[in-house]
């Protein structure tokens, strides 16, 4: 019996959530079930905007490998797995969904034409302090919680928490989330019972686990993740041992040269460190 890939490996959620051949049954689906909550009007139709998957970002251990999608009404998305903590996923998730917001405007438009943006984040580890599995949020009022406006709604789901409370079994966003953090053969019958588009997701999952190309790109990306998982491992534990217990500025600086010697990026550094972006920057320029 062959080895089933995992689906939280962003290769292999990208090829089943971010193909054209999925795109009206698995992904249409799964957003309808994602956004529940704040989309009283379920999505009718979806166009992919980066269907193509760059088989060079599969060894680049920053590259992301995200499905970006448009609806009917023009609302764009941004679905994202992330399976190393960088410590910067709210900055990143706000950064990216701002962009996609400030994107739509060309030259001569007017702020009213500007459409909602979401972003969806799902985390393999805890991020958000509380037993929630999903959390949203929006621009509210500190006082009032007044929202402010509806165009910027973010999402984390996160995967650990899924066994903190129980869920009921027709919790059709719980199915799918089951599903993508790697639930068991045996249980997929019931978890897409009563699940449209979830059936076809599994089906995709087989098929890709049964393709010699797709898995030999599956284990690259993945050796790519635990690299870099690996590194961001050694830079935290090194941080906190000689940057931050110690205090001392030549711990910083030695932790923060292996971490621009390994491709980290400087507001992971900083993060570490304790060191500003511009001493990181400085640092770089002298190490090149």
């Amino acid at each position: 019996m062959t080895e089933l890939l995992e689906p939280s490996v962003d290769f292999v959620f990208k090829q089943i959530f971010g193909s054209e051949e999925n795109k009206d049954e698995v992904l249409l689906n799964f957003l309808n079930e994602a956004l529940r909550e704040t989309e009283p009007k379920p999505f009718v139709s979806l166009t992919l905007l980066n269907p193509q998957l760059d088989k060079n970002a599969l060894t680049d251990k920053q590259a992301i490998l995200d499905v970006r999608a448009q609806n009917e009404d023009g609302k764009q998305v941004n679905l994202e797995i992330q399976v190393s903590n960088k410590y910067d996923m709210p900055k990143r998730s706000l950064y990216y969904a701002a962009k996609m917001y400030e994107e739509q405007l060309g030259e001569g438009q007017f702020y009213k034409s500007l459409k909602k943006v979401i972003s969806i984040n799902i985390l393999t580890f805890n991020q958000i302090p509380n037993d929630r599995f999903h959390n949203i949020y929006h621009l509210r009022e500190d006082h009032t919680s007044e929202l402010l406006l509806d165009d910027i709604e973010i999402h984390f789901m996160e995967l650990p928490k899924l066994s903190l409370k129980p869920h009921r079994m027709d919790d059709r966003l719980v199915n799918w989330l089951m599903f993508i953090d790697g639930a068991p053969k045996e249980r997929w019958e019931d978890l897409a019972m009563d699940t449209p588009g979830l059936k076809k997701a599994m089906t995709t999952l087989e098929f890709l686990s049964q393709n010699k190309e797709a898995r030999a790109l599956y284990e690259m990306r993945k050796k790519a993740l635990l690299d870099e998982q690996s590194a961001l491992d050694y830079a935290e534990s090194r941080g906190r041992t000689e940057g931050r217990l110690e205090g001392k500025l030549e711990g910083k600086l030695e932790i923060a040269a292996s971490m621009l010697q390994k491709g980290l990026p400087a507001s992971l550094i900083a993060e570490v460190t304790g060191l500003s972006e511009p001493e990181i920057e400085a640092l770089n320029r002298k190490l090149h």
